[in-house]
């Protein structure tokens, strides 16, 4: 009995350290593993997409053009008529391409029917002619006779076609010249594509022919043709895909060879030049781009302008690109491409060795890769950081990805990675959601525990982020802004008889510069009575917070004007008095402390600092200046050269020593290339000048030119402001090493 309980003890221990989460994640894996196995539809073009994108990434580039294609295309057929021509016209296309040096040629079209043009049947369709004529049309050979003594006279491949939807069918079948490898009680028929019916060419042509080939495809569900098949069964025969039968011709083998095991099929092709295909015996295309240099037009072939340097020892594809002749297929890579260009792309693999596969261990490695990344992420996820687990699992999820591509790129070979990715991801989302959850009932029990003791709102920041409870802040370099009412007394008094009102102008005026403030990234910090205090680069980092902070500044002067016009709209249907409203704004740029700041029983996220204060100071001097926007040299910095920035003055603020060059800026960037700026600008910089340099004749002077340039912003007080300090250095005169710094003795 001791020792039953000791067990149980020791199972429940291990029970509660492997926990709920972990068992339940156990399970999903299990149940991820057998949906791979299983592979249903979507799974299946999942991972036909990944491996589309590969070779969107790194489409097959071919050094030599082992096949030309003869394009039945527009051109041609407005020379020699619509599809299909007399044969008479296409034994002198055979001719002409033998005569050239091709070394075999393969027709991507099907003659299903006798030649209508031929002699004998216009003898018999035409009424108009004697007899004697009639005769001698009769006794001419038909125009497919012609073609089949090209056809003798040549290496010639004609195409046939598979009917129906493929479908396993009972019976033996008839190998037609096949070669099969594999065990002798495995049948290859179970593995191959099967169609009902074979649309075969006139026997005339057949027996001519030096072979002939299926030029079916069958897209995928998504109609994408990404895999080809070499050998099918067709009618109850074995038959060989168009280019599996143009390489046995033109290379002059005795017969294709399909092998085969228990698993399916897994190589068709001629001996020396095997292609690796999927269990059904259909090759993975590994895709060019469409490549115009495959084509020549067949008009330029049957007018003589064909080279011998372009076709001798070359592979010939007859086939059509024309669009009402429907042969355009979606490829991976294009999407429509003719389908003589993908039996070209599939020869041209296997002459180069330049192919694609997925192997069939390649299941078994996708289930192994699932499996590996599940236990991992169920053995040490709930051991380690978010932030840790997140490392480890783009370290692991890269890995996969290189492996696959660098088999792709290296050896050809197609892994999918997106379904073991999106296995790891939902086992790791499912355990994050577990201990969430967990979490929150741990949250409840200390909101359980310490309600009765602490206030809510106190219980709750616990509960969610207790590490926030803790005093101090961070050093960061920030751009603060302070705002405030010109003129407020004025306005106030308007309302006196109205607090309410006065309550929804603030209102009326704060939202929109608040929305301001936000919308460039901005922080507020706190609301004065009609003061705003503002800053960027905090909680968040913003590498552009000088910019953000000037264009909310702004922002906020244009949302000012709107507001303006609608109070003076409404003051005058209501025929009262309007005053509008003027804001004044500092900005400056420094090193700051910001957190929380405060007591243990209360405080607030703020900053605090020189620069802060320098900034405050700032807002205060806009109206002396006459400004609107005021700025410190370090916010100028950054901002000089791509906005309209003046120098004002060189000063020290009250309770400061060090003299800061300030600076205002007269709007948006556009403004900075305007006539109206540089004369602005160059009279201010003339002004400070001579100003500087105790030059008070001259100095007077260049505020007179000021005055005139008020286009931008409104210089009378600002030429106010130094004709006043010229007339008190003409009376007092600074020493003659001033440095044209000014002490102000107001905030």
């Amino acid at each position: 009995m001791t020792v039953q309980s000791g067990i149980s003890r020791r199972i429940g221990r291990l029970a509660r350290r492997f926990g709920a989460g972990r068992a339940i994640c156990v399970v999903l894996l299990a149940l991820l593993l057998g949906v791979r196995y299983w592979d249903p539809i979507p799974v299946e073009e999942l991972r036909m997409r990944s491996f589309d994108f590969y070779q969107v990434l790194k489409p097959r580039e071919a050094k030599f053009r082992p096949v030309v294609i003869v394009d039945i295309d527009e051109p041609s057929l407005r020379e020699y008529g619509q599809w299909p021509w007399p044969r008479t016209v296409v034994a002198e296309l055979v001719d002409k391409l033998t005569d050239l040096g091709a070394s075999a040629i393969g027709f991507d079209v099907l003659f299903a029917e006798p030649d209508r043009t031929s002699p004998a049947n216009v003898a018999r369709t035409f009424k108009g002619i004697d007899d004697e004529m009639r005769a001698k049309l009769i006794s001419l050979p038909s125009n497919d006779e012609v073609l089949a003594a090209a056809l003798r006279r040549s290496r010639v491949v004609l195409g046939q076609s598979g009917d129906g939807a493929p479908k396993a069918e009972e019976g033996a079948i008839t190998t037609r010249g096949f070669a099969l490898m594999g065990p002798p009680d495995v049948d290859p028929k179970q593995f191959l594509l099967q169609f009902p019916v074979l649309l075969n060419n006139i026997p005339a042509l057949e027996n001519a022919a030096s072979g002939y080939g299926m030029f079916s495809f069958l897209p995928d569900r998504d109609g994408i043709v990404r895999r080809a098949p070499l050998a099918m069964i067709a009618a109850g025969q074995l038959v060989p895909s168009l280019s599996t039968e143009l390489l046995r011709v033109a290379l002059n083998r005795d017969s294709p060879l399909v092998r085969f095991n228990e698993g399916g099929v897994f190589s068709v092709g001629i001996p020396g030049y095997e292609l690796p295909t999927d269990g059904n015996g259909r090759v993975w295309i590994y895709f060019g781009r469409h490549d115009k240099t495959r084509y020549i037009s067949a008009k330029d072939i049957l007018q003589g302008r064909g080279t011998r340097e372009r076709f001798e020892k070359r592979l010939v594809l007859v086939g059509t690109s024309a669009i009402g002749l429907l042969d355009l297929k979606t490829t991976p890579v294009d999407g429509a491409m003719p389908g003589v260009e993908i039996h070209a792309q599939i020869l041209e693999s296997a002459l180069t060795r330049n192919f694609l596969t997925n192997p069939l261990e390649a299941t078994l490695t996708e289930m192994a890769a699932i499996f590996v990344m599940g236990v991992a992420i169920i053995a040490i996820g709930p051991t380690v950081g978010p932030l840790a687990m997140l490392i480890i699992g783009a370290l692991g999820a890269a890995g996969m990805i290189t492996a696959s591509w660098l088999a792709f790129v290296q050896q050809g070979l197609l892994y999918d990675v997106t379904f073991p990715l999106i296995s790891a991801i939902t086992i790791y989302i499912v355990l994050v959601f577990i201990n969430y959850f967990r979490e929150e009932a741990g949250r409840q029990r200390v909101r359980a525990a310490f309600g009765q003791y602490l206030s809510p709102i106190l219980v709750e920041q616990l509960a969610q982020n207790p590490e926030k409870l803790v005093l101090g802040g961070e050093d960061r370099v920030m751009t603060v802004m302070f705002s405030d009412v010109r003129g407020f007394t004025s306005i106030s008094e308007l309302y006196k008889d109205d607090p309410q009102g006065l309550t929804h102008l603030m209102n009326r005026l704060l939202t929109p510069l608040t929305n301001a403030i936000i919308a460039r990234k901005g922080t507020i910090d706190k609301y004065m009575g009609d003061a705003i205090m503002a800053f960027w680069n905090a909680p968040l980092d913003d590498l552009n917070h000088e910019v953000n902070a000037c264009d909310a500044a702004l922002d906020m002067l244009d949302r000012l004007a709107d507001l303006n016009r609608e109070r003076e709209e409404e003051a005058a249907a209501a025929g009262q008095r309007f005053i509008p409203i003027r804001i004044g704004v500092g900005l400056n740029t420094g090193r700051c402390v910001v957190g929380n700041m405060g007591s243990d029983m209360k405080f607030q996220y703020t900053v605090m600092g020189d620069s802060v204060n320098l900034a405050s100071r700032l807002e205060g001097q806009t109206k002396s200046y006459g400004v609107q926007i005021l700025m410190g040299s370090r916010t100028a910095e950054t901002l000089r050269g791509s906005y309209p920035l003046i120098e004002l003055d060189r000063v020290t603020v009250k309770g400061k020593s060090e003299p800061e060059t300030v600076y205002t800026v007269c709007g948006r960037p556009e403004i900075l290339s305007s006539d109206a700026f540089k004369q602005l600008e160059a009279a201010v910089g003339t002004m400070l000048q001579r100003y500087r340099a105790q030059d008070w004749d001259a100095a007077e002077k260049a505020t007179a030119v000021l005055r005139k340039c008020d286009g931008v912003i409104d210089t009378q007080e600002l030429a106010d402001l130094y004709l006043e300090r010229i007339a008190i250095f003409r009376a007092n005169p600074p020493p003659p090493d001033w440095d044209g710094v000014f002490a102000l003795t107001t905030k």
